[in-house]
């Protein structure tokens, strides 16, 4: 799949010039710095503009809605049920993105960097990826804005590559800081306590940050009911089938292109069912008050990559919004993920991330007690992955067990893990990391 980026403030020309004949286009949508939406055309839609007005339409007239009426025009949180379908604003019914009918995003307030200081630190983990390290640093070097610091975490040094990455790195206090126990969720904790902002963001070694990234994540904490804050994460490379196939089969990271306001309305809204907070953003995106940590608690080291797999993330979130704070989506804060490009790797992560997502379901229910958490780990995710199965099987997957096996393992050691679900454990608490000093050529 061809990714093709467009900029619609100069037309559709980069869409519509795109040869017919090729592989399928994924087309991230943008009016200048903003991100308004995405089309997924073939070659059947590409030869016909009409089509393709069409699709483009569809996609961006929400966001454009969100960014030029007076009092925006934001997503709702998921809820139980089937979502209904959005009914456009008076302005919107008859939609075209034709550059004048964009102009008004000219004065979309997304546009223009707080005048307030960010105080942030930017925590950055990895393990052995020197070149996927390299190319995100130098992402973070061509912010408009620049951090207070960047702490890139050395999990489990087996070599002295991350270390050199950073002492050639440049940009604003780029700090290298050891990690010996493996584990992302203990790499993170280690960034938070050796930190100095009063806002930690996060992204991860494998991705790239738009220029504009870093005020946009931190923007919705100017709003101080506001803890934790994520953004929009577009994939960097489709040109292998297994990075095709997460974008589309696994959902990729995406939850849309405008704002969402996650709190306790949302929680209480999925009483008797486990709350999705895996839909409230993504761990590569986020941004998340010191001051967070400090009620809550830093990731449970149980959980997370190196761990059980994932979703130390999404348990932090549901534990913000029980203890009273919000959460917010900004689609406008955009980081490019580097997808696994083979599907050896891509089934690896299938696996990590059911098992993880099991685990985190076991782990809210011991500190929550909500009941809804059991019944999807021991109910619904069977439900799920059978009916995976079936699907696979009747559409005549050539290899039906090849992607179902990994969510298959992945769920059973997920659910093995009872300790998990009977064991009510506190989340480590900020505390100072145990760190060395940075060589001087990697000081800012």
């Amino acid at each position: 799949m061809r990714l093709v980026p467009v900029d619609l403030a100069d037309g559709l020309d980069t869409l519509l010039d795109t040869t017919a004949d090729g592989p399928d286009v994924f087309a991230p949508l943008w009016w200048r710095s903003l991100p308004i939406g995405h089309v997924e055309l073939d070659a059947r839609t590409l030869a016909d503009r009409r089509g393709v007005e069409r699709a483009v339409a569809d996609a961006t007239w929400p966001a454009v809605a969100h960014h030029t009426l007076p009092g925006g025009f934001p997503a709702a949180p998921p809820l139980p049920g089937a979502r209904p379908p959005v009914t456009p604003p008076a302005g919107f019914q008859d939609w075209s993105p034709d550059p004048a009918r964009l102009a008004p995003l000219a004065g979309a307030p997304a546009l223009h960097p707080p005048a307030w200081p960010l105080d942030v630190s930017v925590v950055v983990c990895t393990r052995e990826r020197p070149e996927q390290l390299a190319r995100c640093l130098a992402s973070l070097s061509r912010g408009t804005v620049a951090p207070d610091e960047i702490i890139v975490v050395d999990n489990a040094p087996a070599s002295g590559a991350t270390r050199d990455v950073v002492a050639a790195a440049t940009g604003p206090g780029v700090r290298w800081v050891p990690e010996p126990r493996r584990g992302l969720s203990h790499a993170r904790n280690t960034g938070v306590s050796a930190a100095s902002g009063a806002t930690i963001a996060f992204t991860d070694d494998d991705t790239e940050v738009h220029p504009d990234w870093l005020w946009r994540i931190v923007r919705p904490l100017e709003d101080p009911a506001v803890w934790s804050a994520t953004g929009l994460v577009l994939p960097a490379d489709l040109s292998s089938p297994a990075q095709v196939l997460f974008e589309k089969g696994f959902g990729g990271f995406s939850q849309g292109y405008r704002p969402i306001t996650f709190d306790s309305r949302f929680v209480t809204a999925w009483r008797g069912r486990a709350v999705p907070v895996w839909q409230v953003g993504a761990g590569a995106n986020m941004a998340v008050r010191r001051s967070a940590f400090e009620r809550v608690g830093l990731f449970d080291e149980r959980l997370g990559a190196g761990a059980t797999g994932c979703s130390e993330d999404s348990e932090l979130w549901l534990r913000i919004l029980m203890a009273g704070g919000v959460c917010r989506y900004e689609p406008t804060a955009v980081v490019h993920h580097h997808h696994r490009a083979d599907i050896a790797g891509l089934r690896r992560l299938a696996h990590d991330y059911v098992r993880g997502h099991v685990a985190a379901l076991l782990v809210e229910y011991a500190r929550h007690h909500r009941i809804g958490e059991l019944r999807r780990a021991y109910l619904e995710m069977p439900r799920h992955i059978a009916t995976d199965l079936a699907r696979r099987v009747t559409s005549g997957d050539a290899s039906p067990w090849g992607m179902s096996r990994p969510g298959l393992t992945g769920y059973l050691r997920g659910a093995a893990r009872v300790d998990l679900a009977v064991r009510r454990r506190r989340a480590p608490a900020v505390g100072r990391a145990i760190t060395e000093p940075a060589p001087r050529s990697a000081r800012a």
